[in-house]
């Protein structure tokens, strides 16, 4: 029989304090990535005037990226969620920290820079998939319903994201890009310590199987790696509402990829607009979407999934694709961005919360590093992409044809049998272990 870890008898302030930790965590963890992700390609596109350049750095962080978090789910078991992501973001902070440092010294050369962030994808794989597999433990140990805490997760993203781009371009307006990372390697070190010393003493931590215990949520079995790794595919394999998000996040992810790193920078570079403007369309949509978010987390439970997911994505994509390509005034370009936050606010929540629904407890770590590392997989390709579009068919030709693209996928869930399960919500409770 499963008991429950004393923390569930908690007072409340130690819920509060430690359903906190966790969204500190996720939340300093954001704005880091959100600030290299805005100060490296703008470095290398400043300094070497090159999109293919940009775009090839940005692969080179999100590819490893990709790759060990499809890898990470076993690693993750073994260990304990908590205690890798903290391992990791202590390792984040060290390499994000020599990138400033090598340029102060006048090192930093491009190939080096290269090797630095492929090194710095590769750890945030496993660190970012750690702290999304403790969702079902949070809402465990904070007593909260789990759609309440994927929305607020995805609010707190959000909001991060808003200050991250905003507070970014100013950033890298007034200091310079390289200066910017040290902001990142703060973050990554900020979120280890919340993680490592607040939250992982209350997490179920891994345990040895007794003979004859398969599958003991949390623990490393007797099975090798690879079949570890193995019984998570398996599970996504049966659940087709689970892959066809995960493919048509793929899809989606690699042209918002594409507009994030290339064609908005070239944009800006072309009409006469610095890093702050840049800055501020991004913010602009990031702190609209947390409205988007902070509705799923209230009403999130009665929502028509599927209709509002369906109707997020249309809002989401093709408008602020045309708006950049007619180039219109900045007010109207940043009504549009703030429009397309609200629908992007409400997607993550709802699948989240689909995702650990119909996942057990067993295989959270697996299921939710495969699937992530799935609607990922595209996005090392976006930044090519984009600037494949933009030689061929120049700045608005490949606005408007990333946004048809868009479009076309958004359409997926309104034709394809397998995404109306969204709409079903399994009454499987969430297993606990000691």
């Amino acid at each position: 029989m499963n008991s429950q870890p004393s923390t569930d008898q908690a007072p409340g302030s130690r819920r509060v304090r430690l359903f906190a930790a966790w969204a500190g965590a996720d939340v300093v963890s954001v704005l880091g990535s959100r600030l290299a992700a805005l100060a490296i390609p703008w470095f290398v596109l400043t300094t070497t005037g090159s999109a293919g350049q940009t775009g090839l750095v940005v692969m080179a962080q999100l590819a490893p990226m990709v790759v060990t978090k499809f890898l990470a789910g076993p690693f993750l078991d073994r260990i304990g969620p908590a205690r890798g992501a903290s391992w990791l973001d202590v390792a984040s902070a060290v390499v994000a920290a020599i990138i400033p440092t090598l340029h102060a010294m006048h090192l930093l050369t491009f190939p080096t820079l290269v090797a630095l962030v492929t090194v710095l994808g590769a750890l945030r794989g496993p660190a970012d998939a750690g702290k999304y597999a403790l969702v079902p433990e949070v809402a465990r140990l904070s007593g909260q319903p789990l759609e309440r805490v994927t929305g607020v997760a995805g609010t707190t993203e959000r909001l991060a994201s808003s200050v991250g781009a905003a507070g970014g371009g100013l950033l890298i307006a007034a200091a310079g890009a390289p200066n910017a990372i040290i902001a990142t390697a703060a973050g990554f070190a900020l979120s280890a310590a919340l993680i490592g010393l607040v939250l992982r003493p209350h997490t179920n931590v891994p345990r040895k199987q007794t003979r004859g215990e398969t599958n003991a949520p949390g623990a490393a079995d007797a099975r090798s790696y690879l079949g570890q790794l193995a019984d998570g595919w398996s599970f996504v394999r049966r659940e087709p509402v689970l892959r066809a998000i995960a493919v048509m996040v793929a899809a989606t992810n690699m042209i918002d990829q594409a507009w994030v790193v290339v064609l908005v920078p070239v944009w800006a570079t072309h009409h006469g607009h610095d890093s702050g403007s840049v800055g501020l369309a991004f913010g602009t949509m990031t702190a609209s979407a947390i409205a988007g978010s902070l509705i799923a987390a209230t009403v999130g439970a009665r929502m028509p999934r599927l209709a509002t997911y369906s109707a997020g994505y249309l809002l989401a994509g093709l408008p602020r694709f045309a708006v950049f390509a007619l180039d219109p005034s900045m007010p109207v370009i940043l009504t549009v961005l703030a429009i397309a936050g609200i629908g992007s606010g409400v997607l993550n929540p709802i699948i989240s919360a689909v995702q650990f629904e119909r996942t057990p407890a067993p295989l959270v770590s697996r299921v939710s590093s495969l699937v992530t590392a799935m609607a990922w997989v595209l996005m090392p390709f976006g930044g090519l992409l984009g600037a494949q579009l933009l030689d061929r068919l120049g700045l608005s030709g490949a606005f408007y044809a990333l946004g048809a693209a868009y479009l076309l996928a958004t359409l997926a869930p309104l034709v394809l049998p397998s995404f109306r399960a969204m709409n079903d919500r399994p009454s499987r409770a969430l297993e606990t272990v000691t």
